[in-house]
């Protein structure tokens, strides 16, 4: 008995350090969720300045209060099609930790839903497939009455690859450690 205790000691404090407050959202039909300490604010959406030479979910840059921030198109990232936006879509200005490094970057959502607080037992791993699909970018599946919300470790999501071309990543002032 103390072994399986042993055994599942670990995996409890895994999914008690997934409880917590998400910021959930939509593309398409999907619904997905966010650590609410990522977020740093929703804003709606805005002109942004394209980016020659940058792969095509990168959306380009916005100037929000003096600070210039990359954008992502997360229906592009996710392989998804993308659509016109409307009054509900709108971008959500996140902390991104690569490297050691913190910044900003804006991630374009369908619309926004709401705060959800969810409990570790609530949240399972994210589904194993074939090693062709990678699910690293999951950090869980959020049951929510009879639906799933899909939540995500935006830091996975965002490598920094994505933002080696773009300006503002190297010279941010969050960069701070």
């Amino acid at each position: 008995m103390a072994k399986l205790t042993a055994q599942t000691e670990p995996l409890n404090k895994a999914i008690m350090e997934k409880e917590g407050k998400y910021l959930t959202f939509a593309l398409a039909r999907e619904e997905y969720g966010l650590e609410i300490l990522k977020v740093r604010e929703i804003i709606g959406y805005m002109d942004i300045t394209a980016v020659p030479q940058t792969p095509d979910y990168v959306k380009g840059v916005i100037n929000l209060r003096g600070q210039v921030i990359p954008v992502i198109d997360l229906r592009a990232k996710f392989g998804m099609e993308t659509t016109e936006t409307t009054e509900e879509t709108c971008i959500i200005v996140v902390e991104i930790n690569q490297s050691g490094r913190k910044f900003s970057t804006g991630i374009v959502v369908d619309h926004v839903q709401e705060v959800l607080d969810i409990a570790g037992e609530d949240i399972e791993d994210a589904p194993k497939f074939d090693s062709s699909v990678n699910t690293d970018f999951i950090l869980g599946m959020g049951k929510i009455g009879d639906s799933v919300k899909i939540l995500l470790d935006i830091d996975k999501v965002l490598s920094s690859t994505d933002f080696d071309s773009l300006a503002g990543s190297d010279d941010n002032p969050d960069n701070e450690d």
